[in-house]
């Protein structure tokens, strides 16, 4: 069973770990990462969830395992859920958080890249149905009717408002 480290207020590590699914004890965090993978036409890498994780659009990502670094667990999930190998070089932390109800911190990163056939790549299958290229737009649409996961939506919003700031 997959373990995670805990961390405190301040997002320092503790040395304790918590199994995955287990409930997370009051005055403990968690690391959640993210990535938002977008293509030279401006569309972004969607996946659509398996129905066991909710069946709903969203981005990659997940929780570093024990021993991971927030840049280390990033590269770990893209492999894991999409089978697509990302280098650390290439990652632009746009946002870091941290949100007390769900008792996590999250880092958000972003990855301009083009990939000539996502069918190509090898999904986990427990994860991931599908993989799709949308506009913003298009996502909004997916949000609006309640086909985007929320949490990752409030992600993509800070990510849009990013962009914005720091088009080159």
């Amino acid at each position: 069973m997959e373990k995670r480290d805990l961390y405190d207020e301040n997002r320092n590590l503790t040395g304790k770990t918590i199994f995955k699914n287990f409930p997370i004890h009051n005055g403990y965090y968690i690391l959640v990462v993210l990535i938002f993978i977008q293509n030279t036409d401006g569309k972004f890498l969607i996946q659509k969830r398996s129905k066991i994780k909710n069946g709903k659009f969203a981005t990659t990502g997940g929780h570093p395992k024990s021993g991971e670094s927030s840049v280390e667990g990033i590269i770990t999930e893209v492999k894991e859920e999409i089978g697509l190998d990302i280098s650390s070089k290439d990652l632009k932390l746009f946002f870091s958080g941290k949100y007390e109800e769900e008792k996590v911190f999250v880092d958000d990163y972003y990855l301009k890249i083009d990939i000539p056939d996502i069918k190509e790549l090898k999904l986990q299958k427990s994860e991931v149905d599908s993989l799709h290229w949308f506009s913003s737009d298009e996502i909004i649409n997916l949000m609006k009717q309640g086909k985007f996961f929320s949490n990752h939506f409030e992600d993509f919003e800070i990510l849009l408002n990013w962009l914005k700031n720091n088009a080159k």
